[in-house]
């Protein structure tokens, strides 16, 4: 079962689906899923392994994919999607894989590629979290402090801790196991045809010039937009910006 959070009531344009990252959730969006509803509905997925969403034992992106069609064809028939970081590959498969079911497709600070960077570290670190002495959530982020020094990045991973219950709303084993999977991305000769907006931060490094050829390949309509002075968190850091850019493109 994957989770959805609706957000305002169905008008002219189409449903817009929001696709978080690795580690995140529908939570994350809930601003920026507030001020894109404005003109049309909001789905905001918890993917497999992660928020409320049922747990699975892959976490590839064609199982991603096939998930997010269930939502879609749900609330469809076509959408609009953003996608960010891990999402966003799991929106470039949907869109490549399931080409009536986009309308338009935007790329948060992603590319198609295999990235050699793995965000397993994180894993080790909410597993070493001592959730017995947790009451509160200034606990948690006290203890976990002792392993990650950035405010921004505990408060991210610490949305995903349900500290009544005590544990992760993440499928820890899964996600350090399907690591490869989610740093990599599938052999795909399919293209999408429809309008594709890789939006990325001015201060990341993950969409390279050297990416271009093969985003091109697959998608030969892509076209390319950076947010300045954001890093990977781009719609944290600057979601006015961010909502701006997103509403321009899909109301183009």
């Amino acid at each position: 079962m994957i989770n959805t959070v609706i957000t305002g009531t169905p008008t002219d344009q189409p449903p817009l689906l929001i696709v978080h990252g690795l580690y995140g959730s529908a939570r994350n969006w809930g601003a920026i899923a507030k001020r894109m509803s404005i003109d049309r509905q909001v789905l905001s997925v918890d993917l497999r392994n992660h928020g409320e969403s049922g747990w699975f034992d892959s976490h590839s992106y064609p199982d991603m994919a096939a998930d997010l069609t269930e939502v879609i064809t749900a609330n469809g028939p076509a959408v609009d999607v953003i996608g960010h970081s891990m999402g966003g590959k799991a929106a470039m498969v949907l869109a490549l894989q399931h080409p009536t079911l986009v309308r338009r497709l935007i790329v948060a600070d992603i590319a198609p590629v295999t990235y050699a960077h793995t965000h397993s570290g994180f894993i080790e670190n909410m597993r070493r979290l001592d959730l017995s002495r947790v009451n509160k959530r200034s606990d948690a982020d006290r203890m976990l402090a002792a392993d990650i020094e950035d405010v921004g990045v505990r408060a991210f991973l610490l949305q995903s801790l349900d500290i009544k219950a005590k544990r992760w709303r993440l499928n820890l084993d899964v996600l350090e196991a399907e690591m490869p999977e989610i740093t990599g991305f599938p052999d795909l000769s399919n293209q999408f045809d429809g309008p594709v907006l890789f939006l990325s931060g001015g201060a990341s490094d993950y969409v390279l010039p050297e990416h271009r050829a093969g985003i091109k390949a697959l998608f030969p309509k892509a076209r390319f937009a950076r947010i300045l002075d954001v890093g990977h968190w781009l719609h944290a850091e600057k979601p006015r910006e961010f909502v701006e850019t997103a509403q321009a493109f899909l109301t183009a």
